[in-house]
């Protein structure tokens, strides 16, 4: 049997570049929403066997302890890791299992993440947590997250509470800064719009 693998790797919106401040700015540049950090792949065999090959089954094994089959798949996964997916491939006609057939990497580590959780809406003077833990500047070292609450407020850590003071509507700001190689010394920001009511 001959194979030859396709495979399609969707990478999360997230992945796409943001904004960048330098050192210090934390005013001129106007920071994009977070986006939803998808985890997920496609996988095609389709083209991987000579057709007189004879029917084939495709058990994907994605890493995760989840198991697909099929010629095409799709998966989500849940946690921000490197994974390898192993294809095994089954002849139906001989019953012959060929195990890892085909073992593929796939690296969620290495892309810039940038997104933090916070609830819509909170009331004055109740303490809000803010969280980007699932945020990353990777191959950067000494990575710090700084915020700007926009009520003359600021903060840094990967988690932080705040009570805002008066209602209305904040474009809550996290930037990530870091020292290391090309871009790290710059700022990436993203914001969120936090409505506080009375």
């Amino acid at each position: 049997m001959r194979f030859l693998f396709c495979l399609l790797l969707l990478l999360p919106l997230a992945t796409r570049p943001a904004r960048a401040q330098m050192a210090g700015d934390t005013l001129s540049v106007a920071c994009p929403p977070p986006r939803v950090a998808e985890m997920c792949v496609e996988l095609d065999a389709r083209r991987a066997v000579d057709p007189a090959a004879g029917p084939l089954t495709f058990r994907w094994i994605m890493g995760d302890g989840t198991e697909l089959t099929g010629p095409t798949v799709s998966h989500c996964y849940q946690q921000r890791r490197r994974y390898t997916v192993q294809l095994d491939v089954l002849d139906e006609a001989t019953g012959e299992v060929r195990t890892a057939e085909k073992l593929i990497p796939v690296d969620f580590t290495q892309e810039i993440v940038l997104n933090f959780r916070a609830a819509d809406t909170v009331r004055v003077g109740h303490p809000l947590t803010f969280d980007a833990l699932d945020s990353q500047l990777p191959l950067c070292e000494n990575v710090v997250v700084l915020w700007d609450f926009r009520d003359g407020y600021v903060s840094n850590g990967w988690q932080v509470q705040h009570a805002f003071r008066r209602p209305g509507r904040y474009a809550v700001r996290m930037s990530l800064r870091a020292n290391g190689p090309d871009s790290c010394p710059d700022s990436h920001c993203v914001s969120r719009t936090v409505v506080v009511v009375p």
